[in-house]
């Protein structure tokens, strides 16, 4: 049987349709994101991962969000400027999606669903982040205030 995960596919922000499937074999970190939120500076620090454990197999997937506060109101293009410009992001951004209510997309739909927060399935706020593991199964969920540095020995062990 297909894994649930990799048989997913999101929008890229070139608008470009990603399948799951290419982080096969891959340790994920997916994180919602927000450029205009205080938590934003995060970006910095996961961009620090990739960098650092890209060619071990590790990828951080970023889903910008608008549901918190109207913290990613801009376009594709203002969203890929900010994260570059501001941030120096060079891991995968996709198109904006919504991670909660009916409008929710396939992926956090999934990602809810296995890994369960306080506040079920419902996500609290712009960068909540999944680590997924190299068979695409959800292995932690991590809230907002949790720096990407915490997470590094998650990845470690996974890798």
């Amino acid at each position: 049987m297909k894994n649930e995960f990799y048989a997913l596919n999101a929008t890229n922000l070139q608008g470009k349709v990603m399948e799951m499937e290419n982080y096969k074999s891959q340790v994920v970190l997916l994180v919602n994101t927000a450029t205009k939120c205080g938590f934003a500076p995060q970006l910095v620090g996961l961009e620090k991962l990739y960098e650092k454990y890209k060619d071990s197999g590790f990828v951080v997937l970023g889903f910008p969000c608008n549901q918190f506060g109207n913290q990613e109101p801009g376009d594709e293009a203002s969203i890929a400027e900010s994260c570059s410009i501001n941030y120096g992001v060079t891991f995968p951004i996709f198109a904006k999606v919504e991670v909660n209510g009916p409008g929710t997309h396939p992926v956090f739909q999934y990602l809810k669903r296995e890994l369960r927060g306080i506040w079920g399935e419902k996500i609290k706020w712009n960068f909540t982040k999944f680590l997924i593991d190299r068979n695409g199964k959800p292995v932690k969920r991590f809230s907002p205030f949790t720096d990407p540095a915490k997470i590094e020995s998650y990845i470690k062990k996974l890798l």
